[in-house]
């Protein structure tokens, strides 16, 4: 069971985190259990705790800590066992110091700490939680696929609402997407410099598969494509220039380095149509 701490207005949340009694304000009419007492016996997640008000945090923290609570209204103290997790994006340290969240009920929660990095640093979650969020909503919105040049765009955006706005835009794609193909000016984010198109946090082996998988997507029904030594030339040709760029175009010093001889470098240089003196200035 779950509540949202910034959903509500103070009143309001009061009564759905404790429950009240008939008659306890206006519009209560009849007896409601809160979220506390219907999670007895199990889980109780609550989304942004840092937003809580000061005054519900003590209220909070007694029930914490005696283990019961009384509803709005109602004078009969009730047991509950529940275990609580607590979530937020904002620095509770900070807001502690400034007086807005209460130092002991920070101990009280605080028994295990889970740290989860932005999605701006984590990079490579994102191509997963956007294969997520298709799947979440292909059956309200109809099935979609994204583009890979709208994928590095995704993969590229710094994402300040993190996976709650990494959701929404690609939910608003696919209303877009009448193709059932997420394209980039389908997605309202803006561009993204080449740098930043590659996660940061990316492994050379990581971005050379994901070029790789654009390169043989559709290809399984294709009984040959002399795929292999087509993709061992585009490896190659670049490691060739980058060693002779590093070298001054020193040949010998290249072929110490790529460990082949050097005919076989100069063999490689024509087939692949690189001039060594254009490199090593």
């Amino acid at each position: 069971m779950e509540i949202t701490c910034t959903a509500m207005p103070e009143t309001l949340l009061e009564s759905e985190l404790f429950g009240h009694e008939r008659g306890a304000f206006t519009d209560a009419k009849e007896r409601k259990l809160g979220r506390l007492e219907l999670a007895h016996g199990g889980t109780l997640y609550l989304d942004e705790i840092g937003d809580m008000p000061v005054e519900l945090q003590t209220k909070l923290l007694r029930a914490l800590q005696e283990r019961t609570l009384e509803r709005l209204g109602g004078h009969e103290s009730i047991r509950i066992d529940v275990r609580v997790l607590a979530a937020t994006n904002r620095d509770l340290e900070a807001l502690m110091k400034d007086g807005r969240f209460r130092e002991d009920l920070y101990y009280r929660l605080n028994v295990v700490s889970v740290h989860l990095p932005p999605l701006r640093e984590r990079r490579r979650d994102i191509p997963l939680l956007v294969e997520h969020f298709l799947a979440k909503h292909g059956a309200a919105l109809g099935e979609c696929g994204v583009a890979p040049e709208a994928l590095d765009r995704l993969v590229g955006h710094d994402w300040p609402g993190n996976v709650r706005e990494l959701e929404n835009v690609i939910q608003r794609a696919m209303v877009m997407a009448t193709g059932g193909v997420i394209l980039p000016e389908h997605l309202p984010i803006g561009p993204v410099s080449a740098a930043a198109s590659v996660a940061v946090d990316a492994t050379l082996e990581e971005i050379i598969e994901k070029k790789l998988m654009e390169c043989v997507r559709g290809l399984r029904e294709h009984a040959s494509a002399n795929l292999y030594d087509l993709m061992i030339g585009l490896v190659e040709k670049p490691l060739l220039r980058a060693v002779l760029r590093e070298t001054g175009g020193n040949q010998l010093r290249a072929a110490q380095i790529l460990g082949i001889n050097r005919n076989t470098l100069r063999k490689k240089l024509v087939e692949h149509g690189i001039d060594p003196e254009a490199l090593g200035g």
